[in-house]
């Protein structure tokens, strides 16, 4: 007979289940209390702990190379730059809400739309010359005026005040997963598309600096270009280049020949001023692609959207390269290559991820951050190369004997899992315990496993 403990869990969980969209058979996609093992593929239970499981892919508080510390410091106190911290804080304040500018075809669908509703509610006849004049008076009042940022030798040391660290910070956790998932790949060759302050190369340079020996940088903004140089050197035009190999240019290499191992494109793709600029660079940036894209955005709705929209467009993308006409597929963080669930939900959510560093130590920056954004890695090769484990997508909610875990599932929907060590077992159970958001969670489910009315947990509350 059932306790009084039991039957309210039951009757809970049956709530729960109820409220979910989507058909209720997709509930327990990952997990299936009594099924879902963990995978000791790699006999890891056997020779390491459980805080250390395969799946965990975060990092510590990141710290930003000394020598990169210094060189930004003294580039500061050379130039005084009036009002830093105030500037600083307003650059990153637009840079977070910064919309993506509105298309030409959505724009003519708005005037046309307030043409009409101007007309409607005018009591005389308005002149074509009035009538254009009050449809543009209300299109500058309703709609979001993007301006495309001109980087100068000023702006771009605010820019490098602002965003130097946490940029840093968010391409490290990035390549991270790429060395903790294949140890294997060693990249000789990186190219950073808006390279700006040049934080990709000191990420890539802490990743991969054994075994790199070409970085091409490019940028537009010959300020920027000037500015990353210099912290290579130390803050001087003449020093030694702490990383050698660095090439600055300002367009992209057009023979579709020159291929890199590895291709980002970090907080640049949203400085575009139209789709179909984006959908171009994307384009040539997978054919410059031999073996990973990585794409970052700001860990908002806007950045998330754009992020999908080009992971799309490299999947569904019929142009195959004459150089390598091997397919792509999502590497990080999707664990396939469905519609991304968090966009089709009835309320979208960025699909987002943090990692902890410790800033530049300016006076008004020296408490430890949080970098908060979206990425997509994309491969080249078969997705069965890749580790189809569920992605944590929100914080571990810890409790006394059970874990909440929101996960993105391999079969494209997403999963409010209640982990306990009772109804999943004592290894599952720990791995979650132990796991963070943005780690995967080493689980497998036999796909061919039917549930019973008796197993399936949804009909649970029916037997009460």
């Amino acid at each position: 007979m059932a306790t009084r403990r039991e039957l309210r869990f039951v009757l809970t969980l049956g709530r729960w289940c109820r409220s979910l969209p989507g058909p209720r058979a997709r509930a327990f996609a990952a997990v299936v209390p009594g099924v879902t093992q963990v995978d000791n593929t790699s006999d890891f239970l056997g020779k390491k702990p459980h805080r250390q499981h395969p799946g965990i892919l975060h990092l510590p508080h990141v710290r930003l190379p000394r020598a990169l510390v210094d060189a930004a410091q003294l580039l500061l106190l050379e130039r005084a730059v009036p009002s830093l911290e105030k500037q600083v804080q307003a650059l990153t304040n637009h840079l977070w809400s910064r919309h993506l500018p509105v298309e030409p075809e959505e724009l003519r669908k708005r005037a046309a739309q307030l043409e009409k509703k101007i007309i409607e509610n005018s009591d005389s006849t308005l002149t074509e010359e009035k009538l254009c004049g009050a449809v543009l008076h209300a299109l500058r009042r309703t709609t979001y005026h993007w301006q495309k940022l001109s980087y100068n030798e000023e702006l771009s040391l605010i820019y490098m005040a602002a965003r130097l660290d946490g940029g840093f910070a968010a391409v490290s956790r990035a390549f991270h997963e790429i060395q903790a998932r294949i140890p294997e790949f060693q990249p000789q060759t990186i190219m950073d598309f808006g390279s700006g302050t040049g934080s990709v190369t000191w990420a890539a340079h802490s990743t991969w600096g054994q075994s790199l020996r070409e970085y091409m940088c490019v940028d537009s903004s010959t300020a920027m270009l000037g500015l990353a140089e210099k912290l290579l050197k130390g803050g001087s035009e003449s020093g030694k280049p702490y990383v050698p190999g660095v090439f600055f240019r300002q367009f992209l290499p057009v023979s579709p020949k020159v291929q890199f191992d590895v291709v980002v494109s970090a907080f640049a793709l949203s400085e575009l001023p139209s789709r179909a600029d984006r959908a171009e660079v994307v384009q040539t940036l997978w054919r410059k692609t031999s073996h990973f894209l990585v794409l970052l955005e700001n860990g908002t709705k806007a950045g998330h959207r754009l992020l999908m929209d080009a992971r799309n467009l490299v999947l569904q993308g019929k142009e195959k390269s004459p150089v390598d006409p091997r397919p792509g597929f999502v590497f990080a963080p999707c664990p396939h290559e469905l519609p991304c669930p968090q966009l089709t939900a009835s309320k979208p959510l960025a699909c987002s991820f943090s990692q902890a560093y410790h800033p530049i130590p300016f006076s008004w920056n020296k408490k430890p951050k949080e970098e908060t954004f979206s990425v997509v890695i994309l491969a080249r090769g078969s997705p069965e190369e890749a580790n189809r484990w569920p992605r944590i997508t929100q914080p571990i909610l810890k409790r006394p004997r059970h874990v909440h875990c929101h996960l993105c599932c391999p079969d494209g929907h997403m999963q409010h899992a209640v982990i306990t060590a009772r109804r999943h077992g004592r290894d599952l159970y720990r791995c979650a315990r132990v796991s963070s958001w943005g780690d995967l969670l080493p689980v497998i489910t036999p796909s061919e496993f039917p549930l019973s009315p008796a197993e399936d947990p949804l009909n649970l509350d029916k037997d009460v």
